[in-house]
C-alpha cells in the first residue's frame, strides 16, 4: 500500500481540468507533495462545476480532458513519484436525462436491465407514484405546467421524450401507439392503404402491440430498438409521415388558454414510469431516496452487488492499472451497510490506500472493523480549531453574545428545534416512508397490530430528532456497545418526551436494540434488520441539514467553531485532550488524514485563525461590538417593524469581516461582493428571516445594502476608520495561529492534506466562494524564490518574510520546509510514537509541545498558542522576553543536540531545552534529534 507523504486537494472543473494540473505537477511535486487528491473525474451533467452528479460511472469527464488527457497526466505526476487518490460517489448519481442508467428506468419501468439499481420504493403506500418515480423538477404545480403549455412532447432520433425546458424524460414504449395512431385515418386518405411508407408505419404499430416484458428483457431492448429506427426511416424518408407526426405532436402539445386541448398530453404522461410534480412535493410525498434533500441527486442501492460491480468498473481497472493510488469514500454514511461496502472494496483493492468522509461527533469513535486508513481529517480540523480557542473564555463569551443579540440562546434546543424544522419542512417523505414500513412490518405481530401510521410517525421523528451522532453502523453481525448506548440513551429520552407513545416507542425499541421476538422466522428478522437499516440511512442527512447546514449559521457566538463536524456547544480543548486525541489517532489511525480547509468547510482555515483570536481578547472584542453597531444603526433600514440586519446577523457579519478582509487593497471591491453573495447564502442557510424554500427578497435586498454602505471604500467612512486596525491586529495574531496551526498538521499522526490554493493565506468562505480559480504562477514563483533563498541564505530570507508576512510567502515556506523534513524522516511520522512532552514555566499553556519517536530518532514540535497576550501588534515571539523560564523536557532518552529544521539553528540541552532559544528566528519549531 502506497502511504501519502502529503495530499493535495484538486476541485476539477470545466475550466481546470487535466491539462491544467499538468502544468503545476512539477510545482506540487517541488512542495513536497506525494499524491493529487482528486475530486470526482466520471462524467457528470455538462457544465458540473464539481462532479458530485455523475451520469455515467463509467467513462471519465469528458470536459476534464477525457481519458487521454488523464493518462497523460497519470504519467506526467508518476514522473515526479505522484500518485493519485480519487474521490468517489457510490451513494447516488444525477437525476437527469444524460443519466444512462436513470432513463433506461424511467422508460422500461420494471423491465429495465437497470429496474434495481436505484434506491426507489416501486410499491409506495401512495397510489399516484405506485410504480412509478416520483420526478419533484416542476417550478409550479403539475396542472399549471401543462395547461400553460411549458410541458412538451418532442420527438427525435431517440424517441419520443416530455419537455420541461432543458429536463427530458423518455415517454415507454408502449405509449407510442398513442401518438402515432391518433388520426391515423388523414395519413391513410393521403398516401392510400398501399403505400409503402403508410404499411411501414403500420408494421411498427403492429409491432408496438407485442413489445416483450418481464423475463424476455433481452428480446424487449431489440424490439425497442428496432421500433425506434423504422419509425426514424420513416421520418426522414417520407415528408407526409414526418408532417402528419408533427401535426400530432403539437394536438398532443395542446393550446395554452384551452384546458381541454391538454387531455392527450395528461393521459399520456398517466401512463409513464415516473410522475412530474412541483419541486416542493418531493420533501412531503417521495418515493426515492435522495443525497439529503437535493431532489435531483437520485440514490442508488450500492450494496446489490450487480450495482456495486457496474458501478466501480471503471474505478477498478484504474487501480489495477496504477493509476489510481487511493480512494476517498464521499458519504459513507448514506450507504445501506457501510461495512460490506468498504469489505467489498477492500476485497477488490486490496492494496489501495482507503480513507471515507465521515463526521465524528466529540467522543465518537470511528468503527474499528472497517478496512480502511481513517476519515478525511473533519476530526483533526476540529480538534486544532479547539486548540487555537481559549477555553477560560466560554462564560464570558457567551455574554457577550447574548447580551448583544439581546437573548439567551442553548445551543442544545436550536439544534432540538431545527432538526424538527428539518423534519417537518424537507424530510417529511423520507420519515412518512419510514413510518409506512413499519406499519407494514407491525401487522405481523397481534401486539402491534393497532398502532396506527400515526403513532409509529410520531415516535419516529422523536426518536429521529434526539439522534446525537450522525448515524449508527447495526447490522447483520449485531451492534457495538457505543451503537447500543446511543440507541438506550435515544430510546429512554423519547419515552420521557412523549409518554403518550410510550407502547409504539417499545415496540420500535425492538427493533433499534435487535431484540428479537422468540421463535422468529429468519425472513421475520431480516424484515426487522431491513427497516432499522433504513433508518440509519437518514439519520445523517437529518444531523448535516439540521446542524450543519442550519444551526451553524444561527448560533454564532464565535464563528471559527462552526464547522463540518463541529459541536455548537464546545468552546475551546484543554491541551491534555488535544495530546490524548492524539495518542488514540497515533495507535488507531496513524495514516488517516489530517484536513484544516476542504470543499465543504464553512470557511477557509485562515479566516477561522483571525477569528479564534477573539477568544482570547473578549473585553476588547466587546467593546468595538458596541462601538460598530452604534456607527452602523443610521445605515439600517426597517423591514416589517424591525431594523435589518437583526441583532444576532449583524454580530454574524462582523466577525465574517475579521475573517475574511483582504491582505491587498486591489482585491477590496471583489471582496464586497463576496461578502454579500455570502450574507443571502448564509442567512438562507439560517432559515430564521429567509429560506431557500422561500427567500424573502426584502431582507436579503436589506441586508446586502447594509453591507454595501458600511463597505464603502471611502477616506470618510466611520465604521472602516473604527474597524480597521482592530481587524489589522486581529489579522496579525491569525498568522501566528495558522503557523501553528500548519505546522500542527503535518507533524501529529496522519498525513497532512491541503486543499487547493491554501499555501498561502486562505481567505475563503464557504462554497462555492472557495472553489474560486487559484493563481498557481505566483505560487510556483515564490516557491522558487524560497528553494533558491533557502540555499542560499536563509536567514535573510527568513527575516524577509517576518518583515512582509502579508503575501502569505511565510506559510508557503513554513509548508515547504516542514514536508521536506516529513519527507526525510518519513519512518517516523508514519510509523512513530506520539509523546506528549511536559511544557513547565508559566507560559506552559501558550506552548503545544510533543515528539515523535522510534528508538533510533526523534523530533520535537513546538507550536505557540494564545500570543495576543504575549508580544505586542506586529512582533513575534521570540526570545527570553517573552518566554523568560518557560521550558520543554525533550523524551528521556534523547542526545542533548537539536536543529530545528526551519531555521536550522541548533539548540542544546541535557534534559531541559529552554523556549527562549527555540523561538529565536521563526514563530514556530520543529527540532530534530542530531546527537551529542
Amino acid at each position: 500500500m502506497q502511504i501519502p507523504v502529503a495530499t493535495y486537494r484538486i476541485q476539477f472543473n470545466p475550466e481546470f481540468g487535466f491539462a491544467q494540473t499538468n502544468d503545476i505537477a512539477y510545482y506540487l511535486a517541488a512542495l513536497g507533495i506525494s499524491e493529487v487528491y482528486a475530486s470526482p473525474i466520471l462524467t457528470p451533467r455538462k457544465g458540473s462545476t464539481h462532479g458530485y452528479d455523475t451520469v455515467d460511472p463509467n467513462s471519465i469527464n469528458p470536459e476534464l480532458g477525457g481519458m487521454k488527457s488523464f493518462e497523460k497526466l497519470i504519467e506526467e505526476l508518476q514522473s515526479h513519484k505522484i500518485g493519485w487518490v480519487q474521490d468517489i460517489v457510490p451513494n447516488h448519481m444525477a437525476f437527469d436525462s444524460q443519466n444512462y442508467i436513470l432513463v433506461d428506468v424511467l422508460e422500461n419501468g420494471s423491465d429495465s436491465q437497470y429496474h434495481n439499481f436505484f434506491d426507489i420504493n416501486w410499491n409506495h403506500a401512495y397510489e399516484d407514484i405506485r410504480g412509478k418515480v416520483l420526478a419533484p423538477f416542476l417550478g409550479k404545480f403539475y396542472g399549471d405546467c401543462l395547461e400553460s403549455g411549458e410541458l412538451q412532447l418532442q420527438y427525435e432520433q431517440s424517441g419520443l421524450t416530455i419537455n420541461y425546458y432543458g429536463l427530458k424524460y423518455p415517454i415507454r414504449i408502449e405509449s407510442y401507439s398513442q401518438v402515432f395512431t391518433y388520426g391515423l385515418e388523414r395519413l391513410r386518405e393521403k398516401l392510400g392503404r398501399e403505400h409503402p411508407a403508410y404499411v411501414k408505419l403500420l408494421g411498427v404499430l403492429y409491432a408496438l402491440k407485442y413489445v416483450a416484458s418481464g423475463e424476455e428483457a433481452r428480446e424487449r431492448y431489440n424490439q425497442i430498438s428496432f421500433v425506434k429506427r423504422m419509425l426514424w426511416e420513416l421520418w426522414n424518408d417520407s415528408a407526409d409521415v414526418q408532417k402528419f407526426i408533427e401535426e400530432n405532436i403539437k394536438l398532443f402539445n395542446g393550446k395554452a388558454g384551452e384546458p381541454e386541448s391538454f387531455n392527450l398530453l395528461e393521459s399520456l404522461l398517466g401512463e409513464q414510469f415516473f410522475r412530474l410534480s412541483y419541486w416542493k412535493v418531493g420533501n412531503e410525498e417521495l418515493n426515492y431516496r435522495r443525497f439529503f434533500t437535493v431532489n435531483d441527486l437520485i440514490s442508488l442501492r450500492i450494496e446489490e452487488e450487480e450495482v456495486f460491480n457496474t458501478t466501480h468498473d471503471l474505478i477498478f481497472q484504474l487501480v489495477e492499472d496504477k493509476k489510481i493510488t487511493g480512494l476517498r469514500i464521499d458519504h459513507i454514511d448514506g450507504l445501506y451497510d457501510p461495512a460490506q461496502y468498504l469489505n467489498r472494496l477492500r476485497e477488490k483493492a486490496p492494496e489501495v490506500y482507503l480513507v471515507v468522509e465521515k463526521i465524528l461527533e466529540p467522543q465518537e469513535e470511528l468503527p474499528l472493523n472497517w478496512p480502511i486508513q481513517g476519515t478525511t481529517g473533519y476530526d483533526f480540523l476540529n480538534q486544532v480549531n479547539n486548540l487555537l480557542c481559549q477555553q477560560s473564555s466560554e462564560d464570558e463569551f457567551n455574554a457577550i453574545y447574548q447580551g448583544f443579540i439581546k437573548k439567551a440562546v442553548s445551543p442544545q434546543q436550536l439544534i432540538d428545534e431545527n432538526k424538527r424544522l428539518i423534519i417537518g419542512k424537507h424530510l417529511a417523505g423520507d420519515i412518512d416512508n419510514l413510518a409506512h414500513l413499519l406499519k407494514q412490518i407491525s401487522y405481523r405481530y397481534r401486539y402491534a397490530s393497532d398502532f396506527t401510521t400515526y403513532g409509529l410517525k410520531a415516535a419516529l421523528v422523536e426518536i429521529m430528532a434526539l439522534f446525537p451522532v450522525y448515524r449508527t453502523y447495526i447490522d447483520r453481525n449485531g451492534a457495538s456497545s457505543s451503537d447500543r448506548e446511543y440507541m438506550v440513551q435515544v430510546i429512554n429520552q423519547a419515552k420521557k418526551n412523549i409518554p403518550n407513545f410510550l407502547n409504539e416507542l417499545a415496540f420500535i425499541e425492538k427493533f433499534l436494540l435487535l431484540e428479537f421476538d422468540e421463535h422468529l422466522t429468519e425472513e421475520d428478522q431480516n424484515q426487522w434488520l431491513h427497516f432499522l437499516m433504513r433508518l440509519q440511512q437518514f439519520t445523517g442527512p437529518l444531523m448535516a441539514k439540521g446542524v450543519e447546514d442550519t444551526v451553524l449559521y444561527i448560533y454564532n457566538r464565535l464563528l471559527s467553531l462552526n464547522e463540518v463536524g463541529s459541536h455548537p456547544e464546545q468552546f475551546g480543548i484543554s491541551l491534555e485532550d488535544f495530546h490524548h486525541y492524539n495518542q488514540e489517532r497515533c495507535g488507531q489511525w496513524p495514516h488517516a488524514m489530517n484536513a484544516t480547509a476542504t470543499h465543504d468547510t464553512k470557511r477557509g482555515e485562515d479566516v477561522r485563525a483571525r477569528i479564534n483570536v477573539l477568544s482570547e481578547i473578549p473585553q476588547e472584542w466587546e467593546k468595538h461590538l458596541k462601538e460598530w453597531r452604534e456607527i452602523n444603526a443610521g445605515e439600517k433600514e426597517c423591514v416589517g417593524g424591525r431594523d435589518v440586519p437583526t441583532p444576532n446577523d449583524e454580530y454574524f457579519f462582523y466577525q465574517t469581516l475579521i475573517g475574511a478582509f483582504p491582505f491587498e487593497k486591489d482585491e477590496y471591491p471583489t471582496f464586497v461582493e463576496r461578502i454579500k453573495e455570502y450574507i443571502i447564502k448564509a442567512i438562507r442557510e439560517a432559515k430564521v428571516h429567509t429560506a431557500w424554500l422561500k427567500p424573502d427578497s426584502v431582507y436579503e435586498d436589506a441586508f446586502t445594502q447594509f453591507a454595501q454602505r458600511v463597505l464603502k471604500d471611502t477616506e470618510d467612512n466611520p465604521f472602516l476608520q473604527a474597524f480597521l486596525p482592530f481587524q489589522r491586529k486581529i489579522q496579525h495574531y491569525g498568522m501566528l495561529n495558522s503557523l501553528s496551526q500548519t505546522l500542527l498538521k503535518i507533524t501529529v499522526p496522519g498525513l497532512p492534506d491541503f486543499y487547493q490554493g491554501t499555501e498561502l493565506w486562505d481567505l475563503s468562505l464557504v462554497d462555492p466562494d472557495n472553489r474560486r480559480p487559484v493563481d498557481f504562477q505566483i505560487r510556483q514563483k515564490y516557491l522558487e524564490e524560497i528553494k533558491t533563498r533557502s540555499e542560499s541564505d536563509l536567514d535573510g530570507l527568513i527575516a524577509e518574510l517576518l518583515q512582509n508576512p502579508e503575501n502569505g510567502k511565510i506559510k508557503l515556506f513554513l509548508i515547504y520546509k516542514v514536508l521536506q523534513a516529513r519527507k526525510e524522516y518519513l519512518d517516523v511520522f508514519q510509523r512513530g510514537g506520539y509523546e506528549k512532552l511536559t511544557v513547565a514555566g508559566s507560559l506552559k499553556t501558550h506552548i503545544v509541545g510533543f515528539a515523535r519517536e522510534l528508538p533510533e530518532q526523534k523530533i520535537i514540535t513546538v507550536a505557540p498558542r494564545f500570543l495576543s497576550s504575549l508580544v505586542p501588534e506586529g512582533e513575534y515571539p521570540f526570545g527570553e522576553q517573552v518566554w523568560q523560564e518557560t521550558r520543554i523536557i525533550p523524551p528521556a532518552d534523547s542526545t542533548p543536540v537539536w536543529r530545528d529544521i526551519i531555521t536550522g539553528k541548533t539548540v542544546e540541552g541535557e534534559d531541559t531545552l529552554w523556549i527562549r532559544d527555540i523561538l529565536q528566528k521563526f514563530p514556530v519549531a520543529l527540532l530534530v534529534n542530531v546527537g551529542d
